[in-house]
């Protein structure tokens, strides 16, 4: 079962990992949401690529700017604005808010600084948190450095898809 759209630009390790984590949300018969921001709604897509497994993703967030983590996800202006869009508190409470606004079991979550930002923007650092309604909710924070923008994104897929794995008890 390979991925439709996304197949010629994704690596099959990639790919692989994204029919794993949906052929163990089937078989557990648990539904996937998602909150991005610097991958701008990848995740989603490759998450519906998979031909016979739609069913287990509910939905996804993209929420790049900070006005749509707050109006999609319900996270608090303030909080944004305190901690930084990029940071291990607003990636907890996106992926909260993601199981808060959907009908999800787990929603994983991701914001980072996939390309060149500001003067005090750290180039490839990236903020996860995977929530599960029964369970607690994780945090990672990579460090991916100055790989381009389609490496920080394919190694951000990764890394989620590690977590929502981790979270599925695979």
């Amino acid at each position: 079962m390979a991925t439709e759209t996304l197949d010629p630009v994704l690596p099959s390790r990639v790919q692989e990992m994204a029919e794993r984590v949906l052929d163990a949300a089937h078989e557990r018969e648990l539904k996937l949401a998602t909150a991005e921001s610097c991958t701008g709604g990848l995740l989603a897509a490759l998450l519906t690529d998979v031909r016979g497994r739609g069913h287990v993703f509910d939905r996804g967030f993209v929420v790049y700017s900070k006005d749509a983590k707050c109006d999609l996800l319900g996270i608090e202006r303030e909080k944004v604005d305190s901690c930084g869009a990029v940071s291990e508190p607003v990636a907890l409470e996106m992926a909260q808010g993601a199981l808060r606004r959907s009908q999800a079991d787990v929603a994983v979550s991701i914001t980072g600084f996939a390309g060149p930002g500001g003067p005090d923007d750290e180039e490839g650092l990236v903020h996860f948190a995977c929530a599960r309604r029964d369970g607690d909710t994780c945090h990672r924070e990579e460090h991916f450095g100055k790989i381009g923008r389609d490496g920080v994104r394919i190694a951000s897929l990764e890394t989620a898809l590690e977590m929502i794995v981790d979270a599925l008890g695979e």
